[in-house]
């Protein structure tokens, strides 16, 4: 029986019409293809070639073999082009999805790392709320989701992913906008924008409130952090809001001030249990996990954002 690289010589000889163009063909020495031809007409039993004038030409016996020797080849060029499509992530999609917190900018600059990696990945990003995960998941409309929340499912597992911590926006000329560091009993005297008490980060900053017994207006909801950002910036009040949509100085109209009482949290990744990640999902999360825990320190330094989103406490990021 032939192997894979006497097919491959036989062909480089049937290519070239000689010894030494096979040799230079295939990058290596012409005794080399000699010896790999002579055990190849061993193996088949029939002489292949010819030899005219330094010249190799096919046998007549051996027409058949090199019929079937080209399919073998054409074969063989077509799984190193699929191979090689699979590893530049051509034809392949990766569909995953986030909460919009997550989705503002640290998707974006996971995906940006993942297209350097895969030029021609395709990839699907859907924005979820937290109860539309599960069926996500389960239905298969996705590998994974980042989310703000965990989740407690038996087909599911869940991933710490980064700690983060929320943040009070003020806008430009605010009484607080002076301020490095707020309290939450200074923060109930403005007219507050976006905080939901069934959100994840809604249930931190309420539970802070509650433990001082402090009265809260929530003037104005929103879905997503960047309309409460716009919102803030047209001076319709306060937020508070998570670190995470902060990033990358979008909002230099904004003071971003650090919250005296504790506020941090978990984010995660969740996928099934049944099913791996595939390779470029995996690559996904480590450069998402890397650019949530990550020093924060060159974006807070934009103008219009004030020490309040600076790195120094990220060291604790990830850690329960």
């Amino acid at each position: 029986m032939l192997t894979l690289r006497q097919i491959e010589v036989i062909r480089a000889i049937m290519v070239t019409g000689t010894v030494g163009g096979a040799a230079r063909l295939l990058n290596v020495s012409s005794p080399g293809i000699s010896r790999v031809m002579k055990h190849a007409e061993t193996s088949v039993g029939v002489k292949l070639f010819n030899r005219r004038s330094g010249r190799y030409s096919p046998t007549r016996e051996a027409d058949a073999i090199f019929n079937q020797i080209n399919g073998v080849y054409d074969k063989v060029e077509d799984l190193q082009f699929v191979i090689s499509r699979i590893k530049r992530g051509a034809s392949i999609e990766l569909k995953i999805a986030s909460v919009p917190s997550i989705a503002n900018v640290m998707v974006p600059l996971a995906i940006a790392d993942l297209r350097k990696a895969f030029p021609n990945l395709l990839i699907d990003i859907d924005i979820l709320k937290i109860e539309d995960a599960v069926d996500y998941l389960l239905l298969g409309k996705g590998e994974l989701v980042a989310l703000s929340h965990q989740v407690d499912h038996p087909m599911l597992t869940c991933a710490p992913l980064a700690r983060g911590r929320l943040k009070c926006i003020v806008p430009e000329g605010h009484p607080l906008a002076r301020q490095a560091r707020v309290t939450a009993a200074e923060i109930v005297n403005y007219p507050l924008i976006g905080i939901d008490p069934n959100d994840p980060y809604g249930r931190v900053m309420a539970a802070i409130f509650a433990k001082s017994a402090l009265h809260y207006d929530v003037t104005i909801r929103a879905r997503f952090g960047s309309t409460v950002c716009a919102l803030v910036t047209q001076g319709l009040g306060i937020a508070v809001i998570d670190e995470f949509t902060l990033v990358g100085g979008n909002w230099p109209r904004l003071r971003a001030l650090d919250i005296a009482e504790p506020t941090w949290f978990d984010t995660y990744i969740v996928h099934r249990k049944d099913v791996a990640l595939s390779a470029y999902a995996a690559r996904f999360v480590a450069a998402l996990r890397g650019h949530m825990q990550a020093d924060m320190t060159p974006a807070a330094a934009r103008p219009g954002l004030r020490p309040g989103l600076r790195g120094k406490t990220r060291g604790r990021r990830g850690k329960k």
